[in-house]
């Protein structure tokens, strides 16, 4: 690490700590020659693979706009942030174990979907109705119909 003040490029570590909340390694750091101390920030890079639209443009994943899309159909529902984050780190772990370049984007649509039905049913049904496209009331009641028989089935009411 080069010394902001001296430019030296030999500096020592002198204390590590890990940043919770944002992922991080803070580390206190002394220039060998000018002795003056400062921080730096470590933090691992991901890469994802990039998302292939329907129309076939390529786009780079944004949690930005993933949270976004989840935020909208959990307005006013009893859902805390930190479930949102849950369902977030879910979604990146899909993406960071891929092994593929690429994938489809409405692979995180589906992942969306198959997180907010465990966590709330008309989150989820918001969520379907804008990614699926709903056109008409009929779709909305075929879905609700589909996961009152999903309940059902799970020996749920």
């Amino acid at each position: 690490m080069i010394c902001p003040f001296c430019q030296f490029e030999n500096t020592r570590v002198i204390d590590s700590r890990l940043v919770v909340e944002s992922n991080k390694i803070r580390r206190r750091r002394q220039c060998e020659r000018c002795e003056e101390r400062f921080t730096t920030y470590e933090m691992i890079e991901d890469f994802y693979p990039m998302l292939v639209k329907g129309d076939g443009r390529r786009e780079a994943y944004n949690p930005n706009k993933v949270r976004a899309g989840i935020n909208r159909a959990i307005e006013k529902r009893p859902i805390t942030a930190e479930q949102v984050d849950a369902v977030i780190h879910f979604i990146e772990t899909q993406l960071r174990s891929s092994a593929d370049k690429e994938i489809p984007a409405k692979a995180i649509g589906e992942w969306i979907m198959q997180q907010l039905i465990e966590i709330d049913e008309v989150a989820y049904v918001r969520f379907a109705s804008v990614y699926r496209s709903f056109q008409d009331v009929s779709a909305f009641q075929r879905e609700i119909e589909r996961l009152q028989a999903s309940f059902i089935d799970k020996g749920q009411s």
